[in-house]
Formats: C-alpha cells, sequence, structure tokens
C-alpha cells in the first residue's frame, strides 16, 4: 500500500513504544504522531496529518469513545481504530456509535494490524478475528423498528452472521437451503452498502439491530 500516516493514542508509554516500533518496521506505515491522552489528540488535532488513528479506549480524562465523537465531529475524514483488551467489549457500542471503524485486540499479531489498517484506510470495518469469535456469544437481538430496510428473514440471517455462523450453519438452523441463504446474504450486503462481516457487526450495532 503506499505510505500510510499513523497516529498514536494511548495513556501506556510503553504501549506506545511498541507499537511505534512493530509499525515503523512495517513497509508503507509511518507513524506521524502519538498522545498520551484524549485531551492532548484533541489539542493536536488541527495540525495532525494521519490516514489512520489508534485510539485506546480506556484512558484518564475523556475516554476513547468521547474522544473519537468529538474527533470526528471536526475531522470527519479520519479513520479511527481502537485498541482494547479482553473484557472490555462492553464498550464497543459506544465506539461504533462514536464513529470507530475498525476494533483490534493488544496483543494482535502485526498481520492483523496491518490488514486493519489497510481496510479502514480503504473505507472498511475491521474487526480481529478473535474478537468476532469472542463476540459472537454475547450479541442480543433487538426489536426491529417500522422503518427498517431489511425483511424479517434478511434481519434473522444478519443476526446469526453477527453470532458468527456460516451461510451454511445459518442454513442448518433455519432450516433452509445454503443457496438460499447465499441469496439473502447478498440482498443483505445490497441493501446496507457492506462489503464483508466486519461491516455487517458494525452495521447491525449501529443500526441498534443488535447489543453486545
Amino acid at each position: 500500500m503506499n505510505e500510510c500516516a499513523i497516529f498514536l493514542v494511548d495513556d501506556h508509554s510503553l504501549f506506545r513504544n511498541g507499537l511505534r516500533g512493530l509499525l515503523e518496521r512495517c513497509a508503507g506505515c509511518r507513524v506521524a504522531g502519538e498522545a498520551a491522552s484524549g485531551e492532548e489528540f484533541l489539542a493536536l488535532l488541527d495540525g495532525i496529518e494521519a490516514d489512520v488513528v489508534f485510539m485506546d479506549f480506556s484512558m484518564p480524562g475523556i475516554d476513547g469513545a468521547q474522544t473519537t465523537e468529538r474527533a470526528l465531529a471536526r475531522r470527519p475524514e479520519l479513520r479511527i481504530i481502537t485498541l482494547s483488551m479482553f473484557g472490555e467489549e462492553s464498550y464497543y457500542t459506544r465506539m461504533v456509535e462514536a464513529g470507530a471503524r475498525g476494533f483490534l485486540l493488544k496483543d494482535s499479531d502485526i498481520g492483523d494490524v496491518i490488514e486493519a489498517i489497510a481496510t479502514v484506510r480503504a473505507g472498511g470495518s475491521y474487526f480481529s478475528p478473535r474478537l468476532l469469535s469472542s463476540l459472537a456469544g454475547r450479541i442480543r437481538t433487538r426489536e426491529a423498528t417500522p422503518d427498517e430496510p431489511l425483511s424479517e428473514r434478511e434481519r434473522e440471517i444478519l443476526v446469526a452472521v453477527c453470532r458468527g455462523l456460516s451461510n451454511q450453519e445459518i442454513a442448518d438452523e433455519l432450516f433452509i437451503s445454503k443457496r438460499t441463504v447465499d441469496k439473502h446474504r447478498a440482498n443483505i450486503l445490497e441493501k446496507t452498502g457492506c462489503k464483508n462481516t466486519a461491516s455487517l457487526v458494525v452495521y447491525a450495532i449501529r443500526h441498534r439491530i443488535v447489543e453486545l
């Protein structure tokens, strides 16, 4: 990929130094700056040139969700990836609603980090595969709203996708053919403008189809 300017926001200097070291060894990545808090990041925001921002959720002062919301109100073109630990999944709804595009565990492999950067920079959404697995058992369905664009069956399939089921597993659970599931899933992608499973999960959370 073309050089990607990355900004790091995390209150632990040891973590920032480690992530900086990993990113600077990756072709096409350049760390453009760092901030140790949401307040510091927002103070620097107007002068920041970054394609992707890695944002810690748990920080003293204003947290990652508040920082993300305020930053995107001023700089909507920023692509923000949430950094978290296992056990912080309950905060993801807030980060999705704030506008975060990606979700990574702090101990992710560098391959996942690079994939997240490329996906989010291109306008997509990214969830760490381990995070998607951990979220699958926590997802709960919310009641449909009158203005929802999905049919009842499409909504049912979207929830199953969020639960981590494959198309064949969805077909078996709903007693329909895999071909039917494939068709419904294609319709869901077209209606929502999503491109992958991560984007569908983000869509479902943002539109309150599911909750964590």
